[in-house]
């Protein structure tokens, strides 16, 4: 086989379409490729290189080559593999799954960041790219990051790969619909093939059915239970008959809007609309079913994968165009035999298949299989919908609650068994808690021009900082308005570290530093860098007993504010992490980093140490009350892209004065006038009527704000809220009221008053 190397873009024809696949750092991919395919292959932050092996049917290396590259070892493929930590032992499973030894890896095809190749094959060919390297540990900033595989194939190749190696799969070819068997604890993946092609699916008890009894899914059950519109991966993920007992398990979705609420299409629903015989759901599952002994119907009440319905405001129920794409799916665990079927939608006189009916591809996995719980969700419209993943503190946290919650990619506890919000809150007010907050976003800054871009990225005047310090600052678009925020960790003279909320502000960052010109990396390093929040009046006292540091580091005990220091576990030759103090609680606290395979050690150690302490760990529900007391702000609450820092409340982080430097959305700032800003201020509530993000505060008749976040205060005694509001009703002491229904017919009484809630003079977290 040979192996040519081109341009791709410039190749490809109207019979090859692109496969788009994102390989995560530390990890591998396999491909099967057919003469004529093309691959493209780029690197996410223009840094990462990669190794790829090709094998030939007969699982030998080839003696393909691309010109001007030989075969070489793959060097930090066997880096990798050499180390005995999770990363390590993950991918030496994969390639022994795959039947690639080591002297396979002694003939690859090595590439720089800047040599990625991009190649047509002319034979039949198995290609494994290897995206991988050594660990990095938190004094380092050299993660591996995520490569884009672009596969240009023929048309009939477009879907997923397997998620492992399936019991049977089968198609279901476009306005019709197939019946099947599933065995409990078997899996059942249902695929959108093309894109935007809804699914209808119906369920029944197989041992109900051989006792000639119809125990079918149910909607309304299954609403019922969950109190969810529709279950979805986590707590909530059950799909029930109608004694609300479980027939399967939502694990795994990609899309995220389905609909429970709608019949299959029928004949009456076409007919309705002038369509008189046309095909539909119903008359399909009507004659799949059949020789089952179900009874036809005239309407199939169904869960419609990808169906995308909503409500109106005045109680209507629409749709518009699926939300699915090409190779989007949703995966079920059933719970007992059952008898299925799937329909491939033949729905044309309207949006709901995108006016272009297609196919629907099921696969089923045996019950030996094991699938993680994840959702799907993306960064930017066009990328690969990216799933759910645990921390590397999950195998503590999950040990002590299954009150977990989706959060920004990761699981993260709400809740904890045997503790409570309340209590949780409580510990952390009164004593020490802990709570993984993994999920923020890390990035490391690196190069000579560093400085320079976060000078102008940032609100905050990055060039006063010292190394060993951090701040808090805004990151804004041209109108002003908020990306987000998060915290810079300088760490050296040309690095930093970007800890934030949102993955786009990698892609941010590289956007303006190529607007620039400027000689500057960054690069996502958050899986490998995780974080537990230790929070709390004897947080310092328990993190002082066990971090190590150097004879020229700061030590834990005399830390300062927003600073951080670089040690070890429980000796120089321990667990390497970074304490920073810094927190997301109003509480005097810290936050420690390490590498996520240390991270269940690092847990535990804290937890030890902390038992004297009355420590207790703390969940998302009550960070939320902590941080709502300490007048703190939070995505898509108290800022969203329209809303600048000072309409935030963080004003502080924009030295319009003293930073003279240009930074993105200063004009914008500036031109306003500081006396029409609307103003973050608190709320004090009259009421135990529960208040909610989103409901207006009026003045008399008219709404002047808007309440961002609300929660019962125990330290109040009251119920509190964050509210964003016009300037000249922002004086503590005014009184409103916030209108519920329709803003006219419920009434709370509200009084404003100034942020934060709790320790106004911030003593505690400064202590």
């Amino acid at each position: 086989m040979t192996i040519q190397q081109h341009p791709v873009q410039d190749r490809v024809n109207d019979e090859l379409i692109p496969r788009l696949y994102r390989l995560e750092g530390q990890d591998a991919l396999r491909l099967d490729l057919q003469q004529g395919d093309k691959i493209c292959i780029t690197s996410a932050d223009s840094q990462q290189g990669c190794e790829l092996l090709f094998i030939d049917p007969k699982g030998g290396v080839t003696e393909a080559s691309l010109p001007s590259y030989a075969f070489g070892t793959a060097v930090n493929t066997l880096a990798q593999l050499d180390q005995p930590g999770g990363s390590g032992l993950r991918l030496k499973a994969l390639l022994q799954a795959w039947e690639i030894s080591e002297q396979t890896l002694q003939r690859a095809c090595c590439f720089t960041a800047q040599t990625l190749p991009e190649f047509e094959v002319t034979a039949a060919v198995t290609l494994v790219v290897l995206c991988c390297g050594r660990d990095m540990q938190v004094v380092e900033q050299s993660p591996v990051t995520a490569l884009q595989i672009t596969h240009f194939t023929t048309a009939d190749a477009v879907l997923p790969l397997p998620l492992a190696a399936p019991r049977c799969e089968f198609r279901v070819p476009r306005c019709s619909a197939k019946s099947y068997e599933v065995k409990a604890g078997e899996w059942i993946q249902i695929i959108d093939v093309e894109g935007k092609q809804c699914s209808d699916f119906i369920a029944f008890d197989a041992a109900a059915l051989d006792r000639g009894d119809e125990v079918a899914l149910d909607a309304v059950a299954t609403r019922t239970l969950n109190g969810l519109t529709l279950p979805q991966p986590g707590v909530h993920s059950k799909l029930t008959d109608a004694q609300q007992k479980t027939m399967l398990e939502v694990v795994q979705d990609t899309v995220g809007r389905h609909d429970s609420f709608l019949f299959a299409c029928n004949s009456k629903y076409y007919e309705d609309s002038g369509y008189f015989g046309h095909i539909n759901c119903t008359e399909n599952f009507n004659r799949c079913l059949s020789g089952y002994g179900i009874a036809p119907r005239a309407g199939w009440p169904a869960i419609n994968f990808f169906f995308n319905t909503h409500a109106g405001d005045c109680g209507t129920i629409g749709f518009e165009e699926p939300w699915s794409r090409a190779g989007d799916y949703v995966l079920l665990r059933a719970g007992r035999d059952l008898v299925c079927a799937s329909s491939a939608c033949p729905d044309d006189i309207d949006p709901a298949n995108g006016w272009n009916p297609t196919d629907i591809h099921i696969r089923i996995y045996p019950a030996t299989c094991e699938f993680p719980r994840s959702v799907g969700y993306r960064i930017t419209p066009e990328e690969q919908p990216r799933m759910t993943k645990p921390t590397g503190f999950h195998s503590r946290t999950s040990t002590l609650t299954k009150q977990f919650t989706e959060y920004h990619g990761y699981w993260v506890a709400s809740e904890y068994q045997n503790y409570g919000a309340r209590a949780e809150y409580l510990a952390c007010r009164e004593r020490v808690a802990m709570i993984d907050l993994t999920p923020l976003r890390k990035f490391e800054v690196l190069g000579p021009d560093a400085e320079t871009l976060l000078q102008y990225a940032l609100t905050r005047n990055v060039a006063r900082m010292s190394i060993g310090e951090v701040v808090y600052s805004a990151v804004c678009h041209s109108t002003g308005g908020m990306i987000d925020d998060g915290t810079l960790f300088r760490m050296g003279q040309h690095a930093f570290r970007w800890i934030c909320g949102d993955s786009y502000c990698g892609i941010w960052l590289r956007q303006l530093a190529a607007e620039k010109g400027l000689q500057v990396q960054v690069r996502e390093s958050t899986d490998q860098i995780h974080n537990v929040a230790v929070q709390g009046p004897q947080s310092r006292h328990l993190l002082q007993q066990i971090i190590w540091n150097g004879e020229v580091c700061t030590p834990v005990s005399e830390l300062g504010w927003f600073r951080f220091m670089t040690g070890r576990l429980d000796g120089p030759e321990g667990i390497p992490v970074m304490v920073s103090r810094t927190g997301y609680t109003g509480e005097l606290g810290f936050e420690v980093w390490c590498h996520p395979d240390q991270a269940g050690e690092v847990w535990d150690r804290i937890w030890e140490t902390g038992v004297p302490y009355g420590i207790a760990p703390l969940g998302f529900d009550a960070l939320d009350v902590l941080r709502i007391e300490a007048g703190l702000i939070f995505a898509e609450h108290e800022f969203c892209a329209e809303t600048n820092p000072f309409e935030a409340g963080i004003g502080f982080t924009v030295p319009l004065k003293t930073k003279t430097d240009d930074f993105v959305g200063r004009e914008a700032i500036a031109a306003q006038n500081p006396a029409s800003r609307k103003k973050l201020v608190g709320l004090l509530i009259n009421s135990q009527e529960t208040v909610s993000h989103g409901d207006s505060v009026f003045n008399g008749r008219f709404p002047v704000g808007v309440v961002t976040s609300s929660t019962y205060s125990p330290a109040l005694k009251s119920q509190i809220a964050l509210c964003r509001i016009d300037p000249q009703f922002a004086e503590p002491g005014t009184t409103l009221e916030i209108g519920q229904l329709d803003g006219q017919r419920k009434r709370i009484a509200v009084s404003v008053t100034s942020l934060p809630f709790y320790d106004p003079e911030r003593t505690r977290v400064r202590s």
